[in-house]
């Protein structure tokens, strides 16, 4: 399967739930061709019916085996992408009464080293395309701590870091890199929390102001402003911040 002549081209992973899903409506709504990927179509069945310009690349990014493989196969559907949105990702929660420390490799392993694995698969193709865009999402959890989030915390970090620097090697390529810091989005994921979660909001909401704000390339996007005003306040008073969400004795 070839792409038309002048269609925009992206790849989309984690597309099956929450944001990537619904940013892969977003991208198909703009004309886009999508090539959406995760573990299995899950809510990307009803999106597959409705646009031909969607195709399910299956990937566990969790294994580097499949990355010729996949990056074949999306060869197969186009010679470029314009853009690669790499999302995917999980979360758990350290119990420091009971911790299980090999949950820190899990979602290094998903949410780090996925994306990494990601960045190898589309790079390649991402060079082929006029104006070329990869997209990392992150999290603002990176903006200041929370209790129990040693892990997910860590490997959005991770992501920040790795794409900031990415962001100067590619440079020679003309490939523009942006990170992406959402606060709390209503998924799967975030509807396991037990927790209040401040200006949380829809997938549909989420996936709008990441698609608008892409438009205009930035190095980072963090929203809600609101979220990032409050975290502000936590990395910059950081005993004010303890004191107010660190457990009690």
């Amino acid at each position: 399967m070839s792409t038309v002549v002048d269609e925009k081209v992206v790849w989309v992973t984690g597309a099956s739930s929450g944001i990537g899903l619904a940013l892969s409506r977003r991208y198909l709504e703009d004309g886009w061709r999508v090539l959406a990927s995760a573990r299995t179509p899950g809510g990307l069945d009803s999106l597959l019916k409705e646009f031909d310009r969607l195709t399910f690349v299956p990937f566990d990014m969790t294994d580097d085996s499949q990355i010729g493989t996949v990056q074949n196969t999306l060869s197969t559907y186009s010679a470029h992408l314009d853009c690669a949105v790499l999302n995917a990702g999980t979360c758990e929660y350290l119990d420091i009464h009971e911790p299980d420390w090999k949950m820190m490799n899990r979602i290094m392993s998903v949410n780090f080293l996925g994306l990494v694995n990601c960045v190898e698969v589309c790079l390649p193709l991402l060079k082929k395309a006029s104006r070329p865009h990869l997209v990392g999402v992150s999290s603002q959890a990176v903006q200041a701590a929370f209790p129990q989030a040693e892990a997910y915390g860590a490997s959005k970090a991770a992501i920040r870091y790795f794409l900031s620097s990415l962001r100067m090697d590619l440079k020679p390529f003309n490939v523009d890199v942006t990170c992406l810091l959402p606060g709390f989005v209503d998924t799967p994921l975030t509807q396991k929390n037990t927790f209040d979660m401040p200006f949380l909001m829809s997938p549909e909401e989420a996936a709008k102001r990441m698609f608008d704000a892409l438009e205009s390339r930035p190095y980072e996007y963090a929203f809600p402003k609101r979220l990032t005003a409050m975290l502000w306040i936590g990395r910059h008073f950081p005993k004010l911040w303890f004191a107010k969400l660190a457990p009690k004795k």
